[in-house]
């Protein structure tokens, strides 16, 4: 990564996931919602991390208070959201998986632990998934009703750590977008197609041209 970038902040709010495979794609669904609804004062970053892994590690690092949204396996009734906070968050590998994405974000935390980070709090919202192998889906409905749910626990924790939330008043612009206009989930809903036309190896709209021009298929 860019080593000129500014990656300080003192709240950074991390959505972990992968929009592809249907409730993977909750924690970046829960901080697009939060970025829809409220804003912050200066000070508290949100982030799309994806599945980017160690190159979070900077992000991490430089911030006092770290939240994350993402989809969590607790073994819980789909649709189920629990916290979970400071040291009950997994740090190290050899811990209980809990998060989905816990294998690459588990050693961004272990890292920047070993490299002497000591965040003054650390909290975890995560929802537990219904459906996963679903290549190109979007979240389910029972996921999916849980996203006001997480952001209102997401928007207290901020307000306790002094993120000054504000309920914005107009949604915000097409220049303050934290995630892909592409990926916005109305299109990605709306342009997903039928499972008759859809490849069995993937999504057409991501493999589509590929395919036509290999002829393969």
């Amino acid at each position: 990564m860019d080593s000129t970038l500014d990656y300080a902040s003192d709240i950074l709010v991390l959505g972990i996931g992968n929009l592809l495979w249907a409730d993977e794609g909750f924690g970046i669904r829960a901080l697009e919602h939060l970025h829809q609804h409220w804003r912050f004062g200066p000070g508290t970053r949100l982030l799309d991390g994806g599945t980017q892994g160690l190159y979070l590690l900077p992000f991490v690092e430089h911030c006092r208070k770290l939240l994350i949204l993402d989809a969590v396996d607790y073994g819980l009734r789909p649709g189920t959201v629990k916290i979970a906070r400071d040291g009950e968050v997994p740090a190290f590998m050899g811990a209980k998986k809990m998060s989905l994405h816990q294998t690459g974000f588990q050693e961004v935390l272990a890292v920047a632990a070993l490299k002497g980070w000591q965040p003054e709090h650390i909290v975890l919202i995560g929802v537990q998934p219904e459906t996963l192998e679903d290549y190109g889906g979007s979240l389910t409905n029972t996921v999916k009703t849980t996203l006001p749910v997480a952001v209102e626990v997401a928007v207290d924790v901020l307000r306790t750590w002094g993120a000054a939330p504000e309920r914005r008043a107009m949604p915000p612009g097409p220049e303050e977008r934290i995630t892909l206009d592409c990926l916005d989930i109305t299109p990605y809903e709306s342009q997903r197609p039928s499972p008759d036309q859809a490849c069995r190896i993937g999504d057409g709209r991501f493999l589509g041209r590929f395919l036509e021009t290999a002829g393969a298929f």
